[in-house]
């Protein structure tokens, strides 16, 4: 299987997953739900809690963008060994 062909799209595909896990990952502030992140008060008092609502998608959210990068990134080190 020849991938050469799609190495500069692998890497445009890889920048883009960099840069929407990165955000992903900022968002998700530890301690605090998502309006602590924004300025409200978040319920930093309690331990181990339940996500609910937006928390628990972003953090399913960003689990399934870090699988798709480590993918992007394996297809890429193939893809760009083929080129030479």
């Amino acid at each position: 299987m020849n991938l050469s062909p799609l190495a500069p799209y692998l890497s445009l595909a890889e920048i883009i997953l960099a840069i929407t896990l990165t955000v992903l990952v900022l968002l998700q502030t530890k301690g605090s739900d998502l309006g602590g992140f924004f300025g409200g008060s978040g319920d930093s008092g309690s331990g181990f809690r339940t996500r609910r609502g937006v928390e628990a998608t972003m953090h399913r959210v960003t689990i399934f963008v870090s699988v798709v990068f480590f993918i992007t990134t394996l297809l890429a080190f193939i893809a760009w060994g083929q080129v030479v």
